[in-house]
Order: structure tokens, then sequence, then C-alpha cells
């Protein structure tokens, strides 16, 4: 058993969401987009090993590392073009 949960949605859901966002957009051409967007998966845990180990149990199948960014935060991102896929450990008390 972990000491963390990842806030993880749907799968099939968020996949078919993103084609249908990709569908309109192509379809659309006058709808501006982003310069930059951002996917990001949320990870609780009040320990800061375990909020750790939720991010790296996320980096780790994107290839990329976590990264302590300082006061109890840890972020792993990886860039698919302008888009940005992430993960972020967040302190108790800093959630709402």
């Amino acid at each position: 058993m972990t000491d963390y949960v990842i806030r993880s949605g749907d799968r099939a859901a968020f996949l078919a969401g993103l084609r249908e966002l990709v569908d309109f957009l192509t379809a659309n051409p006058a709808v501006v987009v982003p310069r930059h967007a951002s996917v990001v998966v949320l990870v609780d845990a009040s320990d800061p090993t375990a909020r750790r180990d939720g991010v790296e149990s996320v980096a780790a199948p994107l290839g990329v590392p976590a990264e302590d960014i300082g006061r109890g935060y840890f972020d792993a991102r990886r860039d698919f073009g302008p888009i940005s896929y992430g993960v972020v450990g967040i302190p108790p008390e800093e959630r709402q």
C-alpha cells in the first residue's frame, strides 16, 4: 500500500477528450490556440518522502526525473512540442 494518492481520472474519457479537441481545432482554424499548454497530475501525501515517491511513480513512465523544487514540492515534466505533461506533489498546507 502506498502513502500517497495520485489524483487521476478516467483514461479513456481523457484520451477521447484530447482527440475531440484536436478534431475541433483542426476543423475550426479560426479558433485561437495557446502558445503553451500544460496537463498536470496531482499527488497528495502528507509526508515529503511519500510525495516524492508518488511523483517518481508518474515520472518513470514519462522517462523524466522527479525534482525537488523546494518548500515541499516535487515536480516532473515532459514536453511534447508546446504542450507539457507533468506531475506535481503539493504539500498538504498548500492544498485547498
